[in-house]
């Protein structure tokens, strides 16, 4: 089986049929009607052949494989309160120069959520993108609740 001729010979080979036919053409042109057409025509015949055969296999190599986690938080931490009550002394002094400590309710409150620093949130503070909806308490025991305003999150009183 002969060997496929790359481009550049079918370019070369076109070319030089090209020229020759020109050169027929012209020297038949020359001469006179009268001596064209007591002549006959000589046939021109040119033949070109050219067979391409090109087999590629590419196997692509395996491509990475990328893994994405994501981690969701639910929403809705748990409220802590705790509520202490003071003893009372049991007895008490009469009515003359002041009171002691008498039978009052102390409420203090743990904050379920803290910022990064530990502190408790208060109103009017950006929240966390994970806090979301998320309800908790301040430092003083007011519940407060993570909600849009506007076009940002904010702690608002709940």
């Amino acid at each position: 089986m002969p060997k496929a001729l790359n481009r550049r010979a079918r370019i070369w080979i076109g070319g030089v049929a090209l020229l020759a036919l020109g050169a027929v053409g012209c020297s038949e042109s020359g001469k006179g009607d009268a001596a064209a057409s007591a002549r006959p025509a000589p046939a021109v015949t040119v033949t070109v052949t050219a067979t391409a055969t090109a087999t590629e296999t590419a196997t692509p190599a395996p491509a990475p494989t990328v893994t994405e986690t994501k981690t969701v938080k639910v929403p809705g931490p748990t409220v802590t309160t705790t509520v202490t009550k003071a003893a009372s002394s049991g007895s008490r002094s009469g009515g003359s120069g002041g009171s002691s400590g008498g039978g009052g309710t102390k409420a203090t409150s743990t904050c379920s959520i803290r910022s990064n620093a530990g502190n408790c949130y208060s109103a009017g503070q950006f929240c966390r993108n994970s806090d979301h909806g998320a309800v908790t308490t301040n430092a003083s025991g007011a519940r407060i609740r993570c909600s849009q305003s506007g076009s940002s999150w904010r702690w608002t009183y709940a």
